[in-house]
C-alpha cells in the first residue's frame, strides 16, 4: 500500500523469468519490480525481444515459470491455485492483443458480449453494456458486422470494448496497435486511451514506439531484463 492508503491494482516483487535455449541459459526479466495504482496508464516500453510480452503473460496469470510475487487486487497470486487464478484473472484483467483475435463467427456486438456472460453477467447487462463500449468507439453503426466485415481498425476497436467489458481493474495490452497505419493508429489509441480513463481502469500498455508511450502516464523501460 501507499502512503495514502491506496492498494496498486498490481505489483511486481523482484519478478524473474528464464528460459533454456540450445542448452543456454537465457535471462529475460530479471528482479522487476512495478507497481500500478488504480486509474493509472502506464507504458512498457522496449524494443522487440525486450521481454514485454513476457513481463505482459506474467502479469495476466498466462502461464507459469515466474519467480518473484504478483500481487492483483491485494492477493499474491504465487499463493493462489490454478482456479484461483483464473478468478483473479476474470474478475481483475482485461486483454488487448496486437492481432484482435475476434471470433470470426460472431458478429461485433456478440464478441463483446461472450466474455462477460463467461463470466455470469445477465445477457441483457451484456448486450447493454456492449453497445454501450462500441458506440463510444464509434462502432454503433456495426453492431450487426462479423469481423471480416469490417476494416483493421474498426476490428481493434471490438477487440478494445472485449478486452474492457468486464469493467477490468487493469487493463494489459500489448502493441495494441502495432497492426494499424500510423494515421489508424493514432486514432484507435486515442479512443482506447480515452475509454479507459472513462471506464477508471488502470493499463499497461506495451510498445516500441516513443511517441505513442508519450501519451500515457508514465513511462517505464524494459532493458536488460530490468525495469528503467
Amino acid at each position: 500500500m501507499n502512503r495514502r492508503g491506496v492498494e496498486p491494482v498490481v505489483e511486481l516483487k523482484s519478478l524473474t523469468r528464464s528460459f533454456q535455449q540450445g542448452g543456454v541459459k537465457i535471462d529475460v526479466l530479471c528482479g522487476v519490480d512495478l507497481a500500478i495504482m488504480p486509474g493509472e496508464i502506464v507504458a512498457l516500453l522496449g524494443p522487440s525481444g525486450s521481454g514485454k510480452s513476457t513481463l505482459l503473460q506474467a502479469v495476466g496469470l498466462l502461464e507459469g515459470g515466474f519467480g518473484g510475487e504478483i500481487v492483483i487486487g491485494g492477493q499474491s497470486a504465487e499463493k493462489s491455485d490454478s482456479r484461483a487464478r483464473t478468478v483473479l484473472r476474470r474478475e481483475h484483467l482485461g486483454f488487448v492483443y496486437q492481432f484482435h483475435h475476434l471470433l470470426p463467427d460472431f458478429d461485433a456486438r456478440e464478441n463483446v458480449i461472450l466474455p462477460q456472460l463467461v463470466a455470469g453477467t445477465p445477457r441483457a447487462e451484456a448486450e447493454a453494456r456492449s453497445e454501450q463500449l462500441l458506440t463510444a468507439l464509434g462502432l454503433g453503426h456495426r453492431l450487426d458486422h462479423r469481423p471480416s466485415q469490417l476494416s483493421g481498425g474498426e476490428q481493434q476497436r471490438v477487440a478494445v470494448a472485449r478486452g474492457l467489458a468486464n469493467k477490468p481493474d487493469l487493463v494489459l495490452a500489448d502493441e495494441p496497435t502495432g497492426n494499424l497505419d500510423e494515421k489508424t493508429s493514432d486514432k484507435v489509441l486515442a479512443e482506447f486511451l480515452s475509454l479507459v480513463r472513462g471506464e477508471g481502469s488502470a493499463a499497461l500498455i506495451a510498445t516500441h514506439n516513443e511517441r505513442l508511450a508519450r501519451k500515457m502516464d508514465r513511462v517505464v523501460r524494459l532493458h536488460e531484463g530490468l525495469l528503467e
